[in-house]
């Protein structure tokens, strides 16, 4: 398998440490060995360090160091949002922020779902075991 994920200007990266936890962010210089300066419209451009980034598939189309309109605009011609949104990456991390956010009645009626969908789906096998008339 090839490394494709380099570090590089415009690389779209996930911070997974720190105040900015589960924040997309852009590339914009690299500072040395260990830290880059990132940016994304909703933020102050700042340095992270390389092992509080986690790099994504997803490029943005930029010159080094761009002003804040250019670098939303190469964004939203890029389609980072819904690019990360369709990844299996982002939706496992939608599902797990609506997951923490459910209350305990709302993880006691998945828990009666998931229970209704098991007896279902046993049901169905028990019946097929025993007339053999299901396709196996």
């Amino acid at each position: 398998m090839v490394f494709k994920r380099y570090v590089e200007i415009g690389r779209v990266a996930l911070i997974n440490y720190g105040k900015d936890y589960g924040r997309l962010v852009v590339i914009v210089d690299v500072v040395d060995q260990n830290r880059a300066l990132v940016d994304a419209p909703d933020m102050v451009r700042s340095q992270i360090n390389f092992k509080r980034l986690s790099l994504t598939d997803i490029t943005v189309n930029i010159k080094r160091s761009p002003k804040k309109k250019t670098l939303i605009k190469a964004m939203e011609e890029a389609d980072v949002k819904n690019k990360w949104e369709n990844s299996s990456w982002g939706r496992k991390l939608i599902v797990q922020k609506k997951r923490a956010s459910l209350n305990d009645f709302d993880r006691f009626k998945i828990m009666l779902a998931k229970i209704k969908y098991v007896c279902s789906t046993d049901a169905e096998w028990m019946n097929c075991s025993e007339n053999w008339s299901c396709n196996r």
